[in-house]
């Protein structure tokens, strides 16, 4: 059993070992598209470990027998085991491989990683999962990547996952867990791209959103970001809707991330030149005819300006309606930008 995989090693084909976050990535790496390096500790590793928590399965059995309607009842349940899972330790071999394969990552002076959480239902066309687990920014030191890794774990046990899963009367000995490990990328700023109109389905255009920093300032909605439209076909940038951008996440060098002001001559300029903006549709049509369909995509650029991308993921809303016309192009190209960025797992 391989209890690590590198970004470089895997593709779509290997979600079942590396969910599906770890399956896309490696992908995007195979493909020669910008992706921060890094690795994903298997599926298997989740299982051995939980297996060795509950071997009788007495604790995932209790969690099927709870109704999916009661949040009491599996909030109770889901912080016991959450607790668990957390203050348990790894079995050797697993915490082993994680600080061999981290210290080759990050042999750079203790470069900071990214720990995310790679369900294996998750960024699938109908994105089971996502959006329902955890990811952890800006961490250093073998210690704190093996801590989140077990809190990416037992965030499988939140209450949301909990009462999915029981809505749809899944079995919890199937359900497994990959940890995606990654360089962190020290963002100028940071942001989605849409490859199809996210409001009207239309294809002839890219929506892109940008703020300064680290994304997540987006996806708490402490900032409207940056919107531009730009032409599929032509490359022209249609149109653009500048915000005011007050606030931005930047790293802590203790680990995680901290809000803080941006400064007042750049809050109201474009955190994107041109040139960046058509930088980044061409990484999206790339992306798109690499997978052959629509794609929702979070990127990041870094303060040398170089781009890099954290996720792709099928664009799942009009993917549902394609059996109805795709809407015509709109006389304002503002009106296909996608308002709301939340919702999604970093």
């Amino acid at each position: 059993m391989s209890r690590i995989h590198w970004l470089t090693d895997l593709s779509l084909a290997d979600r079942p070992i590396v969910g599906g976050k770890g399956a896309n990535l490696g992908e995007l790496t195979r493909a020669q598209i910008p992706v921060p390096p890094g690795f994903v500790v298997a599926t298997e590793c989740f299982s051995e470990f939980v297996s060795a928590l509950d071997p009788d399965g007495a604790m995932r059995n209790a969690l099927e027998r709870l109704d999916a309607n009661d949040t009491a009842s599996i909030a109770a349940a889901t912080a016991q085991m959450r607790a668990r899972i957390e203050a348990s330790p790894l079995p050797s071999p697993i915490h082993a491989a994680i600080c061999e394969s981290n210290a080759t990552l990050c042999a750079e002076a203790a470069h900071p990683v990214a720990v995310r959480s790679s369900a294996t239902g998750e960024d699938a066309e109908d994105a089971s999962f996502a959006g329902l687990q955890d990811t952890y920014l800006w961490l250093r030191g073998t210690d704190a990547v093996t801590h989140h890794v077990r809190a990416c774990w037992a965030s499988l046990y939140s209450t949301e996952s909990i009462a999915y899963r029981r809505k749809l009367v899944l079995r919890e000995e199937g359900i497994a867990m990959a940890v995606v490990v990654q360089r962190m990328v020290d963002s100028r700023c940071s942001g989605v791209m849409f490859t199809r109109s996210p409001l009207t389905g239309d294809r002839s255009v890219i929506a892109i959103e940008g703020s300064y920093g680290l994304g997540s300032c987006i996806v708490s909605g402490e900032v409207t970001p940056d919107k531009f439209v730009i032409d599929k076909v032509t490359g022209n940038i249609r149109d653009r809707a500048i915000s005011r951008k007050a606030r931005q996440h930047i790293p802590n060098d203790e680990g995680g991330v901290l809000d803080m002001p941006v400064a007042e001559a750049l809050q109201e300029q474009s955190c994107l030149s041109d040139n960046e903006v058509r930088a980044l549709a061409d990484v999206a049509r790339r992306v798109e005819r690499h997978y052959g369909k629509p794609q929702d995509i979070e990127w990041a650029i870094d303060k040398s300006g170089a781009i890099f991308l954290l996720q792709s993921r099928p664009e799942t809303v009009w993917s549902k309606r394609d059996a109805e016309p795709v809407a015509a192009p709109k006389a304002n190209p503002l009106e296909h930008v996608f308002a709301a960025f939340g919702g999604r797992s970093r």
